[in-house]
Protein backbone atom coordinates (compact mmCIF):
# COMPACT_ATOMS: atom_id res chain seq x y z
CA UNK A 1 0.00 0.00 0.00
CA UNK A 2 1.05 3.34 -0.85
CA UNK A 3 -0.07 5.76 2.46
CA UNK A 4 0.85 9.04 0.73
CA UNK A 5 -0.95 8.19 -2.57
CA UNK A 6 -3.61 7.15 -0.11
CA UNK A 7 -3.85 10.53 1.49
CA UNK A 8 -3.65 12.17 -1.48
CA UNK A 9 -6.87 10.38 -2.85
CA UNK A 10 -8.42 10.80 0.26
CA UNK A 11 -8.03 14.74 0.73
CA UNK A 12 -8.93 14.74 -3.18
CA UNK A 13 -12.34 13.44 -2.44
CA UNK A 14 -12.77 15.75 0.63
CA UNK A 15 -11.15 18.89 -0.96
CA UNK A 16 -13.82 18.34 -4.06
CA UNK A 17 -16.83 18.05 -1.49
CA UNK A 18 -15.64 21.54 0.30
CA UNK A 19 -14.89 23.48 -3.06
CA UNK A 20 -17.87 22.26 -4.57
CA UNK A 21 -20.37 24.00 -1.34
CA UNK A 22 -18.20 26.49 -1.06
CA UNK A 23 -18.59 27.57 -4.46
CA UNK A 24 -22.56 26.67 -4.05
CA UNK A 25 -23.04 28.61 -0.70
CA UNK A 26 -25.45 25.50 0.04
CA UNK A 27 -24.66 21.75 1.11
CA UNK A 28 -23.25 19.76 3.57
CA UNK A 29 -19.47 19.17 3.48
CA UNK A 30 -19.03 17.65 6.97
CA UNK A 31 -19.48 14.37 7.17
CA UNK A 32 -18.02 14.12 3.58
CA UNK A 33 -14.88 14.98 5.32
CA UNK A 34 -15.10 12.42 7.80
CA UNK A 35 -16.26 9.50 5.47
CA UNK A 36 -13.55 10.53 2.60
CA UNK A 37 -11.13 7.59 3.86
CA UNK A 38 -14.16 5.07 3.89
CA UNK A 39 -15.91 6.05 0.79
CA UNK A 40 -12.05 5.89 -0.93
CA UNK A 41 -11.56 2.52 0.36
CA UNK A 42 -14.76 0.70 -0.70
CA UNK A 43 -14.80 2.27 -4.21
CA UNK A 44 -11.20 1.57 -4.65
CA UNK A 45 -10.64 -1.97 -3.23
CA UNK A 46 -13.96 -3.38 -3.45
CA UNK A 47 -16.72 -2.07 -5.51
CA UNK A 48 -17.48 -4.33 -8.49
CA UNK A 49 -18.35 -1.23 -11.05
CA UNK A 50 -17.91 0.00 -14.71
CA UNK A 51 -17.50 3.14 -14.94
CA UNK A 52 -18.16 2.74 -18.93
CA UNK A 53 -21.21 0.72 -18.19
CA UNK A 54 -23.14 2.13 -15.30
CA UNK A 55 -26.14 -0.42 -15.49
CA UNK A 56 -23.60 -3.75 -16.25
CA UNK A 57 -26.33 -5.83 -14.64
CA UNK A 58 -23.66 -7.57 -12.16
CA UNK A 59 -22.38 -4.41 -11.01
CA UNK A 60 -22.54 -3.83 -7.44
CA UNK A 61 -24.88 -1.50 -6.34
CA UNK A 62 -24.45 1.54 -4.36
CA UNK A 63 -26.60 3.10 -1.97
CA UNK A 64 -25.83 6.81 -0.33
CA UNK A 65 -28.61 6.63 1.87
CA UNK A 66 -27.79 9.88 3.72
CA UNK A 67 -28.70 11.83 0.59
CA UNK A 68 -27.66 15.40 1.62
CA UNK A 69 -24.14 14.24 1.45
CA UNK A 70 -24.18 13.82 -2.20
CA UNK A 71 -20.74 15.59 -3.51
CA UNK A 72 -19.23 12.53 -1.24
CA UNK A 73 -21.05 10.48 -4.53
CA UNK A 74 -20.33 13.05 -7.42
CA UNK A 75 -16.54 13.23 -6.66
CA UNK A 76 -16.57 9.30 -6.56
CA UNK A 77 -18.36 9.08 -9.79
CA UNK A 78 -16.18 11.55 -11.32
CA UNK A 79 -12.97 10.81 -9.98
CA UNK A 80 -13.29 7.20 -10.72
CA UNK A 81 -14.48 8.13 -14.75
CA UNK A 82 -18.35 8.36 -14.86
CA UNK A 83 -20.00 10.34 -17.44
CA UNK A 84 -19.70 13.08 -15.05
CA UNK A 85 -17.07 15.91 -15.99
CA UNK A 86 -15.57 18.48 -13.44
CA UNK A 87 -17.65 21.74 -14.99
CA UNK A 88 -20.73 19.65 -13.76
CA UNK A 89 -19.09 19.08 -10.39
CA UNK A 90 -18.19 23.27 -10.05
CA UNK A 91 -22.32 23.69 -11.21
CA UNK A 92 -22.89 21.63 -7.64
CA UNK A 93 -26.57 22.29 -6.40
CA UNK A 94 -27.46 24.48 -9.41
CA UNK A 95 -31.00 24.66 -11.83
CA UNK A 96 -30.17 22.51 -14.56
CA UNK A 97 -26.83 20.79 -13.70
CA UNK A 98 -26.48 16.79 -13.26
CA UNK A 99 -25.28 17.24 -9.12
CA UNK A 100 -28.59 18.44 -7.33
CA UNK A 101 -28.48 19.00 -3.95
CA UNK A 102 -29.45 15.20 -3.36
CA UNK A 103 -28.80 12.30 -5.75
CA UNK A 104 -31.60 11.69 -8.64
CA UNK A 105 -31.78 8.67 -10.61
CA UNK A 106 -31.52 8.64 -14.08
CA UNK A 107 -29.94 12.11 -13.92
CA UNK A 108 -26.80 11.37 -12.68
CA UNK A 109 -24.80 8.44 -14.27
CA UNK A 110 -24.18 6.03 -11.57
CA UNK A 111 -26.84 6.87 -9.25
CA UNK A 112 -28.59 3.51 -8.24
CA UNK A 113 -31.22 5.95 -6.49
CA UNK A 114 -32.97 8.88 -5.21
CA UNK A 115 -32.34 9.30 -1.70
CA UNK A 116 -32.46 12.38 0.93
CA UNK A 117 -35.57 10.96 2.74
CA UNK A 118 -33.57 9.60 5.26
CA UNK A 119 -34.03 5.74 5.54
CA UNK A 120 -35.47 5.80 2.40
CA UNK A 121 -32.19 4.46 1.25
CA UNK A 122 -31.50 2.24 4.24
CA UNK A 123 -34.99 -0.05 3.12
CA UNK A 124 -34.01 0.66 -0.67
CA UNK A 125 -30.43 -1.00 -0.31
CA UNK A 126 -32.83 -3.75 1.32
CA UNK A 127 -35.29 -4.59 -1.62
CA UNK A 128 -31.60 -4.22 -3.70
CA UNK A 129 -30.66 -7.05 -1.82
CA UNK A 130 -33.73 -9.02 -2.11
CA UNK A 131 -33.40 -8.99 -6.20
CA UNK A 132 -29.84 -10.13 -5.85
CA UNK A 133 -30.38 -13.08 -3.88
CA UNK A 134 -33.77 -13.64 -6.13
CA UNK A 135 -31.87 -13.49 -9.36
CA UNK A 136 -29.07 -15.58 -8.10
CA UNK A 137 -31.48 -18.18 -6.76
CA UNK A 138 -33.42 -18.66 -9.95
CA UNK A 139 -30.18 -18.59 -12.45
CA UNK A 140 -27.39 -19.60 -10.86
CA UNK A 141 -26.13 -23.32 -11.31
CA UNK A 142 -23.23 -24.96 -9.25
CA UNK A 143 -20.22 -23.47 -10.99
CA UNK A 144 -21.11 -21.08 -12.87
CA UNK A 145 -22.83 -18.00 -10.82
CA UNK A 146 -24.74 -14.81 -14.24
CA UNK A 147 -25.73 -13.10 -10.25
CA UNK A 148 -23.25 -12.12 -8.09
CA UNK A 149 -22.79 -8.84 -6.63
CA UNK A 150 -22.99 -7.24 -3.43
CA UNK A 151 -25.50 -4.37 -2.23
CA UNK A 152 -23.29 -1.20 -0.29
CA UNK A 153 -24.83 1.95 1.68
CA UNK A 154 -23.57 4.59 3.76
CA UNK A 155 -26.00 5.63 6.39
CA UNK A 156 -25.67 7.98 9.01
CA UNK A 157 -27.70 8.66 12.32
CA UNK A 158 -30.78 10.32 10.74
CA UNK A 159 -31.07 7.41 8.77
CA UNK A 160 -31.22 5.03 11.80
CA UNK A 161 -33.68 7.07 13.82
CA UNK A 162 -36.29 6.95 11.00
CA UNK A 163 -39.20 4.44 11.46
CA UNK A 164 -38.45 2.87 8.20
CA UNK A 165 -34.89 1.96 8.35
CA UNK A 166 -36.44 0.18 11.63
CA UNK A 167 -38.48 -1.59 9.43
CA UNK A 168 -36.09 -2.48 6.89
CA UNK A 169 -33.08 -3.56 8.98
CA UNK A 170 -35.99 -6.07 10.94
CA UNK A 171 -36.91 -7.54 7.89
CA UNK A 172 -33.01 -8.32 6.51
CA UNK A 173 -32.18 -9.66 9.19
CA UNK A 174 -34.80 -11.69 9.03
CA UNK A 175 -34.27 -12.73 5.58
CA UNK A 176 -30.70 -13.20 6.02
CA UNK A 177 -29.24 -10.79 3.83
CA UNK A 178 -25.53 -11.46 3.35
CA UNK A 179 -25.11 -9.83 0.58
CA UNK A 180 -26.01 -6.29 2.35
CA UNK A 181 -23.36 -4.03 3.70
CA UNK A 182 -23.61 -1.01 5.32
CA UNK A 183 -21.10 1.61 6.83
CA UNK A 184 -22.50 3.58 9.24
CA UNK A 185 -21.20 6.85 9.91
CA UNK A 186 -21.19 7.52 13.44
CA UNK A 187 -20.03 11.07 13.80
CA UNK A 188 -21.95 11.89 17.17
CA UNK A 189 -23.64 15.02 15.14
CA UNK A 190 -26.84 15.98 14.13
CA UNK A 191 -27.71 18.77 12.44
CA UNK A 192 -28.93 20.40 15.22
CA UNK A 193 -26.32 19.48 17.68
CA UNK A 194 -24.92 16.96 19.27
CA UNK A 195 -26.49 13.29 18.53
CA UNK A 196 -26.37 13.06 22.64
CA UNK A 197 -29.86 15.65 22.66
CA UNK A 198 -31.76 12.73 20.74
CA UNK A 199 -29.56 9.61 19.97
CA UNK A 200 -28.25 7.32 22.65
CA UNK A 201 -28.81 3.61 21.86
CA UNK A 202 -26.76 1.18 21.17
CA UNK A 203 -27.02 0.77 17.48
CA UNK A 204 -24.15 -2.00 17.42
CA UNK A 205 -26.85 -4.32 20.03
CA UNK A 206 -29.68 -3.04 17.91
CA UNK A 207 -28.74 -4.62 14.95
CA UNK A 208 -27.64 -7.67 16.46
CA UNK A 209 -31.02 -8.36 17.67
CA UNK A 210 -32.60 -7.77 14.38
CA UNK A 211 -29.83 -10.45 13.35
CA UNK A 212 -27.17 -8.36 11.73
CA UNK A 213 -23.37 -9.11 11.81
CA UNK A 214 -21.71 -5.84 13.31
CA UNK A 215 -18.51 -4.42 13.46
CA UNK A 216 -16.81 -1.72 14.61
CA UNK A 217 -13.75 0.55 13.01
CA UNK A 218 -13.05 2.92 15.90
CA UNK A 219 -10.81 5.07 13.90
CA UNK A 220 -12.64 6.61 10.75
CA UNK A 221 -9.36 7.54 9.20
CA UNK A 222 -7.55 3.98 9.34
CA UNK A 223 -8.39 2.64 5.50
CA UNK A 224 -6.38 -0.80 6.75
CA UNK A 225 -8.97 -1.36 9.84
CA UNK A 226 -12.15 -0.44 7.17
CA UNK A 227 -10.53 -3.09 4.57
CA UNK A 228 -10.84 -5.59 7.18
CA UNK A 229 -14.09 -4.71 8.61
CA UNK A 230 -15.18 -4.81 4.42
CA UNK A 231 -13.69 -8.19 4.27
CA UNK A 232 -15.08 -10.01 7.37
CA UNK A 233 -18.64 -8.31 6.21
CA UNK A 234 -17.87 -9.94 2.62
CA UNK A 235 -17.34 -13.46 4.45
CA UNK A 236 -20.32 -13.43 6.65
CA UNK A 237 -23.13 -15.13 4.04
CA UNK A 238 -25.72 -15.72 6.58
CA UNK A 239 -26.47 -11.84 7.59
CA UNK A 240 -26.21 -8.78 6.55
CA UNK A 241 -23.51 -6.50 8.24
CA UNK A 242 -23.55 -3.09 9.92
CA UNK A 243 -19.94 -2.16 9.90
CA UNK A 244 -19.99 1.40 12.41
CA UNK A 245 -17.46 3.99 11.08
CA UNK A 246 -16.00 6.14 14.39
CA UNK A 247 -15.72 9.20 12.06
CA UNK A 248 -15.20 12.96 13.23
CA UNK A 249 -17.51 15.19 10.63
CA UNK A 250 -15.79 18.31 9.19
CA UNK A 251 -12.57 16.18 9.91
CA UNK A 252 -9.27 18.91 9.20
CA UNK A 253 -10.75 21.51 9.70
CA UNK A 254 -9.60 23.35 12.40
CA UNK A 255 -12.67 25.24 13.59
CA UNK A 256 -15.60 23.35 13.03
CA UNK A 257 -14.20 19.59 13.00
CA UNK A 258 -16.73 17.55 16.10
CA UNK A 259 -19.45 20.63 15.72
CA UNK A 260 -22.72 20.65 14.24
CA UNK A 261 -21.61 23.62 12.39
CA UNK A 262 -20.08 21.72 9.83
CA UNK A 263 -22.91 19.76 9.17
CA UNK A 264 -25.20 21.85 6.56
CA UNK A 265 -23.73 24.44 5.99
CA UNK A 266 -20.27 25.83 3.83
CA UNK A 267 -17.39 26.53 5.86
CA UNK A 268 -16.87 29.86 5.09
CA UNK A 269 -13.88 31.04 2.79
CA UNK A 270 -11.71 31.38 5.79
CA UNK A 271 -12.28 28.24 7.15
CA UNK A 272 -11.86 26.55 3.79
CA UNK A 273 -8.27 28.48 3.66
CA UNK A 274 -7.11 26.55 7.35
CA UNK A 275 -8.78 23.72 6.45
CA UNK A 276 -6.23 23.52 3.11
CA UNK A 277 -3.34 24.83 4.91
CA UNK A 278 -3.77 22.09 7.85
CA UNK A 279 -3.96 19.01 5.51
CA UNK A 280 -1.41 20.67 3.29
CA UNK A 281 -3.58 20.91 0.15
CA UNK A 282 -3.04 24.06 -2.31
CA UNK A 283 -4.97 26.95 -1.78
CA UNK A 284 -5.83 27.73 -5.43
CA UNK A 285 -7.17 26.80 -7.89
CA UNK A 286 -10.24 25.90 -6.66
CA UNK A 287 -11.33 22.00 -7.23
CA UNK A 288 -7.42 21.41 -7.54
CA UNK A 289 -7.37 17.90 -8.71
CA UNK A 290 -3.27 16.02 -8.88
CA UNK A 291 -2.44 13.77 -11.89
CA UNK A 292 -1.36 11.27 -9.57
CA UNK A 293 -4.36 11.04 -7.70
CA UNK A 294 -6.13 11.32 -10.85
CA UNK A 295 -4.57 8.45 -12.30
CA UNK A 296 -5.04 6.45 -9.49
CA UNK A 297 -8.77 6.84 -9.65
CA UNK A 298 -9.82 6.17 -13.18
CA UNK A 299 -7.64 3.14 -13.05
CA UNK A 300 -11.19 1.54 -12.00
CA UNK A 301 -12.04 2.52 -15.74
CA UNK A 302 -9.80 -0.39 -16.96
CA UNK A 303 -10.56 -2.77 -13.97
CA UNK A 304 -14.35 -2.38 -14.52
CA UNK A 305 -14.20 -2.76 -18.49
CA UNK A 306 -11.82 -5.97 -17.00
CA UNK A 307 -14.91 -7.33 -14.86
CA UNK A 308 -17.27 -7.23 -17.17
CA UNK A 309 -15.77 -8.24 -20.47
CA UNK A 310 -15.00 -11.57 -17.70
CA UNK A 311 -18.13 -11.46 -16.74
CA UNK A 312 -19.63 -11.63 -20.06
CA UNK A 313 -17.45 -14.53 -21.18
CA UNK A 314 -18.91 -16.51 -17.97
CA UNK A 315 -22.10 -15.73 -19.15
CA UNK A 316 -21.16 -17.02 -22.91
CA UNK A 317 -20.31 -20.39 -20.97
CA UNK A 318 -23.61 -20.74 -19.10
CA UNK A 319 -25.43 -19.60 -22.59
CA UNK A 320 -23.59 -22.68 -24.07
CA UNK A 321 -24.70 -24.98 -21.06
CA UNK A 322 -28.50 -23.60 -20.10
CA UNK A 323 -29.75 -21.37 -23.49
CA UNK A 324 -32.90 -21.13 -21.67
CA UNK A 325 -32.28 -19.93 -18.81
CA UNK A 326 -29.36 -17.81 -20.38
CA UNK A 327 -32.52 -16.39 -22.91
CA UNK A 328 -35.10 -15.93 -20.24
CA UNK A 329 -32.63 -13.94 -18.00
CA UNK A 330 -31.57 -11.71 -20.51
CA UNK A 331 -35.33 -11.18 -21.01
CA UNK A 332 -36.18 -10.29 -17.52
CA UNK A 333 -33.25 -7.72 -17.06
CA UNK A 334 -33.63 -6.26 -19.90
CA UNK A 335 -37.29 -5.33 -19.22
CA UNK A 336 -38.93 -7.25 -21.93
CA UNK A 337 -42.26 -9.06 -21.38
CA UNK A 338 -42.89 -12.67 -22.83
CA UNK A 339 -44.50 -12.93 -26.33
CA UNK A 340 -48.27 -12.99 -25.73
CA UNK A 341 -48.21 -12.87 -22.42
CA UNK A 342 -51.74 -10.98 -22.33
CA UNK A 343 -53.18 -14.32 -22.85
CA UNK A 344 -52.87 -15.52 -18.93
CA UNK A 345 -55.11 -12.76 -18.11
CA UNK A 346 -58.46 -14.31 -17.41
CA UNK A 347 -61.80 -12.74 -18.67
CA UNK A 348 -64.67 -12.76 -16.50
CA UNK A 349 -68.42 -13.30 -17.72
CA UNK A 350 -71.08 -11.14 -16.81
CA UNK A 351 -72.48 -11.31 -13.18
CA UNK A 352 -75.59 -9.34 -12.22
CA UNK A 353 -73.88 -9.64 -8.38
CA UNK A 354 -70.31 -9.02 -9.77
CA UNK A 355 -67.34 -10.22 -8.23
CA UNK A 356 -65.14 -8.30 -5.78
CA UNK A 357 -62.56 -6.31 -7.86
CA UNK A 358 -59.93 -7.54 -5.03
CA UNK A 359 -60.85 -11.23 -5.88
CA UNK A 360 -60.41 -10.82 -9.68
CA UNK A 361 -57.43 -9.60 -9.34
CA UNK A 362 -56.29 -12.46 -6.73
CA UNK A 363 -57.05 -14.72 -10.22
CA UNK A 364 -55.61 -11.92 -12.47
CA UNK A 365 -52.16 -12.56 -10.74
CA UNK A 366 -52.17 -16.48 -10.57
CA UNK A 367 -52.54 -16.08 -14.00
CA UNK A 368 -50.08 -13.54 -14.99
CA UNK A 369 -47.62 -15.32 -12.79
CA UNK A 370 -47.29 -18.34 -14.10
CA UNK A 371 -45.99 -16.49 -17.55
CA UNK A 372 -44.38 -13.53 -15.57
CA UNK A 373 -41.36 -14.35 -14.30
CA UNK A 374 -40.54 -11.76 -13.10
CA UNK A 375 -43.44 -10.69 -11.12
CA UNK A 376 -42.97 -11.04 -7.46
CA UNK A 377 -44.30 -9.10 -4.25
CA UNK A 378 -46.25 -9.42 -1.25
CA UNK A 379 -48.16 -7.31 1.37
CA UNK A 380 -47.98 -6.27 5.12
CA UNK A 381 -49.25 -9.29 6.42
CA UNK A 382 -52.58 -9.52 4.70
CA UNK A 383 -52.65 -11.43 1.68
CA UNK A 384 -55.49 -13.47 2.56
CA UNK A 385 -57.50 -10.05 2.62
CA UNK A 386 -55.85 -8.63 -0.24
CA UNK A 387 -55.97 -11.76 -2.28
CA UNK A 388 -52.35 -11.29 -3.25
CA UNK A 389 -50.78 -14.53 -3.18
CA UNK A 390 -48.73 -15.97 -5.83
CA UNK A 391 -50.36 -19.98 -5.53
CA UNK A 392 -47.61 -22.51 -5.54
CA UNK A 393 -44.51 -20.09 -6.48
CA UNK A 394 -43.00 -20.21 -3.53
CA UNK A 395 -42.37 -18.41 -0.53
CA UNK A 396 -39.21 -15.83 -0.26
CA UNK A 397 -37.56 -17.20 2.99
CA UNK A 398 -33.27 -17.58 3.85
CA UNK A 399 -33.35 -21.58 3.41
CA UNK A 400 -31.09 -21.98 6.32
CA UNK A 401 -34.70 -21.08 8.02
CA UNK A 402 -35.76 -24.25 9.61
CA UNK A 403 -39.55 -23.75 10.76
CA UNK A 404 -41.77 -27.00 11.56
CA UNK A 405 -44.95 -24.80 11.57
CA UNK A 406 -44.94 -22.94 8.07
CA UNK A 407 -48.86 -21.40 8.39
CA UNK A 408 -49.41 -19.00 5.41
CA UNK A 409 -46.81 -20.68 3.73
CA UNK A 410 -48.05 -20.90 0.27
CA UNK A 411 -46.63 -23.93 -0.97
CA UNK A 412 -43.32 -24.47 -3.67
CA UNK A 413 -40.20 -23.47 -2.77
CA UNK A 414 -39.32 -22.67 0.65
CA UNK A 415 -35.98 -20.35 -0.17
CA UNK A 416 -34.87 -17.19 -2.33
CA UNK A 417 -36.22 -18.35 -5.45
CA UNK A 418 -39.89 -17.79 -4.09
CA UNK A 419 -42.06 -14.71 -4.99
CA UNK A 420 -44.22 -14.69 -2.74
CA UNK A 421 -42.56 -12.00 -0.25
CA UNK A 422 -44.14 -11.94 3.82
CA UNK A 423 -42.96 -8.28 4.12
CA UNK A 424 -44.65 -8.60 8.02
CA UNK A 425 -46.58 -5.33 9.31
CA UNK A 426 -43.85 -3.18 7.63
CA UNK A 427 -45.70 -0.89 5.39
CA UNK A 428 -42.76 1.24 5.56
CA UNK A 429 -40.50 -1.23 4.51
CA UNK A 430 -42.38 -2.53 2.58
CA UNK A 431 -42.44 0.56 -0.08
CA UNK A 432 -38.77 1.06 -0.13
CA UNK A 433 -38.10 -2.50 -1.00
CA UNK A 434 -39.92 -2.84 -3.56
CA UNK A 435 -38.49 0.60 -5.03
CA UNK A 436 -34.85 -1.03 -4.66
CA UNK A 437 -36.00 -4.37 -6.46
CA UNK A 438 -37.34 -2.28 -9.28
CA UNK A 439 -34.38 -0.02 -9.44
CA UNK A 440 -32.19 -3.16 -9.13
CA UNK A 441 -33.75 -4.16 -12.58
CA UNK A 442 -34.89 -7.66 -13.73
CA UNK A 443 -38.25 -7.77 -11.08
CA UNK A 444 -41.68 -6.51 -11.65
CA UNK A 445 -42.18 -5.84 -7.59
CA UNK A 446 -45.78 -5.18 -6.20
CA UNK A 447 -46.71 -5.00 -2.48
CA UNK A 448 -50.35 -4.27 -1.09
CA UNK A 449 -51.91 -3.50 2.14
CA UNK A 450 -55.52 -2.03 2.75
CA UNK A 451 -56.08 1.66 1.16
CA UNK A 452 -56.67 3.82 4.55
CA UNK A 453 -52.02 2.50 5.23
CA UNK A 454 -51.40 3.85 2.28
CA UNK A 455 -50.25 6.80 4.51
CA UNK A 456 -47.48 4.70 5.97
CA UNK A 457 -46.09 4.30 1.75
CA UNK A 458 -46.28 7.67 0.60
CA UNK A 459 -42.91 8.68 0.55
CA UNK A 460 -41.71 5.59 -1.12
CA UNK A 461 -44.58 5.93 -3.58
CA UNK A 462 -43.60 9.72 -4.48
CA UNK A 463 -40.05 8.64 -4.65
CA UNK A 464 -41.10 5.66 -6.87
CA UNK A 465 -42.81 8.18 -9.46
CA UNK A 466 -39.64 10.65 -9.14
CA UNK A 467 -37.52 7.75 -10.36
CA UNK A 468 -40.16 6.29 -12.70
CA UNK A 469 -39.64 2.92 -11.04
CA UNK A 470 -42.18 0.16 -12.23
CA UNK A 471 -43.76 -0.80 -8.80
CA UNK A 472 -47.35 -2.15 -8.75
CA UNK A 473 -49.18 -0.86 -5.39
CA UNK A 474 -52.11 -2.85 -4.36
CA UNK A 475 -54.60 -1.15 -2.35
CA UNK A 476 -58.02 -2.95 -0.86
CA UNK A 477 -61.06 -2.03 1.22
CA UNK A 478 -61.14 1.30 -0.40
CA UNK A 479 -64.58 2.22 0.76
CA UNK A 480 -65.88 3.93 4.02
CA UNK A 481 -68.21 1.21 4.15
CA UNK A 482 -65.43 -1.42 5.07
CA UNK A 483 -68.51 -2.33 7.99
CA UNK A 484 -67.05 -3.37 11.24
CA UNK A 485 -63.73 -1.84 11.11
CA UNK A 486 -65.18 1.41 12.06
CA UNK A 487 -63.58 4.76 11.10
CA UNK A 488 -59.64 4.00 11.72
CA UNK A 489 -59.86 1.36 8.50
CA UNK A 490 -62.30 3.14 6.72
CA UNK A 491 -59.93 5.55 3.46
CA UNK A 492 -61.69 8.85 3.24
CA UNK A 493 -58.79 11.24 1.65
CA UNK A 494 -56.46 8.73 0.61
CA UNK A 495 -57.63 7.96 -2.90
CA UNK A 496 -57.38 11.77 -3.67
CA UNK A 497 -53.74 11.66 -2.08
CA UNK A 498 -52.84 9.31 -4.39
CA UNK A 499 -54.21 10.93 -7.26
CA UNK A 500 -52.34 14.48 -5.87
CA UNK A 501 -48.56 12.39 -6.56
CA UNK A 502 -47.28 13.39 -10.08
CA UNK A 503 -46.62 10.50 -12.41
CA UNK A 504 -48.82 7.92 -10.33
CA UNK A 505 -50.79 6.48 -12.28
CA UNK A 506 -53.85 5.23 -10.18
CA UNK A 507 -56.27 3.47 -11.67
CA UNK A 508 -59.51 2.20 -9.72
CA UNK A 509 -61.68 -0.45 -11.52
CA UNK A 510 -65.51 -1.03 -11.28
CA UNK A 511 -65.65 -4.65 -12.25
CA UNK A 512 -63.38 -7.74 -13.22
CA UNK A 513 -63.14 -7.24 -16.24
CA UNK A 514 -62.01 -3.74 -15.66
CA UNK A 515 -59.27 -5.09 -13.09
CA UNK A 516 -58.10 -7.50 -16.14
CA UNK A 517 -57.40 -4.03 -17.94
CA UNK A 518 -55.97 -2.37 -15.07
CA UNK A 519 -53.48 -5.08 -14.39
CA UNK A 520 -52.44 -5.16 -18.13
CA UNK A 521 -51.67 -0.96 -18.10
CA UNK A 522 -49.50 -1.99 -14.28
CA UNK A 523 -47.85 -4.40 -16.19
CA UNK A 524 -46.75 -2.34 -19.55
CA UNK A 525 -45.95 0.60 -17.73
CA UNK A 526 -42.01 0.09 -16.50
CA UNK A 527 -41.55 3.44 -16.11
CA UNK A 528 -43.76 4.47 -14.13
CA UNK A 529 -45.61 3.17 -10.77
CA UNK A 530 -49.20 2.03 -11.05
CA UNK A 531 -51.76 1.71 -7.90
CA UNK A 532 -54.82 -0.46 -8.50
CA UNK A 533 -57.18 0.69 -5.52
Amino acid sequence: MNESLDTLCINTIRMLSVDAVQKANSGHPGARMGLAPAAYTLWTRFLKHNPRNPDWWDRDRFVLSAGHGSMLLYSMLFLTGYDLPLEQIKQFRQWGSRTPGHPERELTPGVETTTSPLGQGFGTGVGMAIAEAHLAARYNRPGIEIVNHFTYAIVSDGDLMEGVAAEAASLAGHLKLGRLIYLYDNNRISLAGAADLSFTEDCAKRFEAYGWHTLSVEDGNDIEAIQGAIRAAREEQSRPSLILLRTHIGFGSPGKQDTYEAHGSPLGEAEVKRTKEKLGWRLDPPFYIPQEAEAHFRAAIGSGQKAEASWQEHFNSYREKFPHLAKEFEQVMSGALPANWQGSIPAFPADPKGLATRAASGKIIAGIATVLPTLIGGSAELNPSTFTVLPKLGDFESPERKFSDKQGAVGGEWNYAGRNIHFGVREHAMGAAINGMAAHGGLIPFGSTFLIFSDYMRPSMRLAALMQLGVIYVFTHDSIGVGEDGPTHQPVEQLAALRAIPRLIVIRPGDANETSVAWRIAIESPSCPVALV
